[in-house]
């Protein structure tokens, strides 16, 4: 799961859209998708007999770690393509090993993707390729974190907001906004908790939003230089009331339980899992909104296997398949119709877009301003990496 993912980031370069023609390095080859002048493929070939894989632990099962949890046998009983999977624990480490080569899909959250488009690591999709697209929620389609000029870059996963965690018999009276775990969280000194990673920045940042209007920040992602360094002021203020800044998630469930962590941030599973042991918590999306995730999977500009590339994206989008996915690691589901496959989809808002319009999903910040800003340069994420550690001390 996402229990060690730090998403501590490299240095990257500023995002330069990359043709096409270019990404797709096996289109137009006599295995591989055939295509318009080595353009999107327009139809798939024979399936190569394997596809290599790298995502997020909890993402590919074969019934290895759990003989009821697996989705892959099926993906290989349908194609013949043979799984072959490895997990990774950073978004710096996933952007790491694809440039490495070897792999022809990952599954790769915001803060990654725009870094892997930028240099050309990944390649444009041909959606009419990928049948299951047809049935992904709207809102995860074509946002700035997953394509480029209205061009996919892949296809929706999962996604979750990251949510006000507190403890109900310590917080009175329940919070309805961020203001405890920053402003007000002198009243909690010692006992606040927050997600270990400089893309939590963007969580001050859309505090600053509501509580600072004059700062103009319209993007949590997009910050230039005064609204950067409101931001980091902002939590260099917060660190001394912080007890321990967190990345895996059972940790944060051992802090709510032994009450050494009071208020925080969060997700839905880590409140599933403590409500389930009875503890005394509750969470919230709180009234500013909250940054999220929604992760995509891409297919690499190398893959030495595009047809079975292109059958998995399909396959994990697919209704049944995207609800135990995403089940398993504690998401919403990518689609409604993947919800007749789930019972707790309504726990997770799974489809409700109001909910969803109240996150701001990880994108990786660039010196281009993702708001759309021509007239100034925004901070890009090397130096939020490096101001994070100047944050923690």
């Amino acid at each position: 799961m996402r229990n060690t993912a730090s998403r501590r980031s490299a240095i990257f370069a500023a995002l330069a859209i990359v043709s096409t023609t270019a990404l797709l390095t096996a289109c137009g080859t006599a295995s591989g998708p055939g295509g318009d002048d080595g353009g999107l493929p327009t139809e798939l070939g024979d399936f190569e007999g394997s596809v290599s894989i790298l995502a997020w632990p909890g993402y590919v099962e074969d019934g290895s770690n759990d003989p009821a949890v697996d989705w892959v046998s099926g993906f290989e009983d349908e194609t013949g393509c043979m799984v072959d999977a490895q997990a990774y624990g950073t978004s710096d480490e996933a952007v790491n090993l694809v440039r490495s080569g070897g792999y022809d899909v990952v599954a790769a959250s915001g803060d990654a993707t725009l870094r892997l488009i930028a240099a050309g690591d990944v390649a444009a999709v041909n959606t009419d390729l990928i049948p299951s697209y047809d049935g992904v929620f709207d809102f995860l389609k074509e946002q700035e974190w997953n394509s480029v000029d209205g061009q996919s870059y892949g296809v929706p996963h999962g996604y979750g907001a990251n949510l006000l965690l507190y403890n109900t018999e310590v917080v009175n009276p329940a919070p309805t906004s961020w203001d405890v775990v920053f402003d007000g969280a002198s009243a909690y000194s010692g006992k606040i908790t927050a997600y270990d990673s400089p893309i939590y920045i963007a969580d001050a940042a859309v505090y600053l939003m509501a509580h600072q209007p004059e700062l103009g920040i319209e993007n949590p992602y997009a910050l230039d230089e005064e609204q950067f360094q409101a931001a980091v002021d902002l939590l260099k203020a917060q660190r001394e009331h912080v007890g321990e800044y967190w990345s895996d998630y059972l940790k944060e469930i051992q802090a709510f339980q032994t009450g050494d962590s009071v208020a925080g941030t969060t997700w839905q599973v880590i409140q599933n899992v403590l409500e389930g042991e009875g503890a005394t918590t509750a969470v919230v999306l709180p009234e500013e909104g909250a940054t999220g995730w929604s992760d995509t999977w891409m297919i690499t500009s190398d893959a030495e296997n595009p047809n079975c590339a292109y059958a998995w994206l399909d396959w994990i989008a697919s209704p049944e398949v995207n609800a135990q996915a995403t089940a398993y690691f504690g998401e919403a589901p990518s689609s409604e119709a993947a919800c007749d496959f789930r019972d707790d989809c309504e726990a997770y808002h799974a489809g409700d877009e109001e909910y969803a319009s109240q996150i701001w999903y990880w994108t990786t910040p660039i010196a281009d301003c993702v708001d759309g800003r021509t007239d100034v340069e925004c901070v890009d994420y090397a130096a939020w990496t490096e101001a994070w550690s100047e944050i923690k001390g």
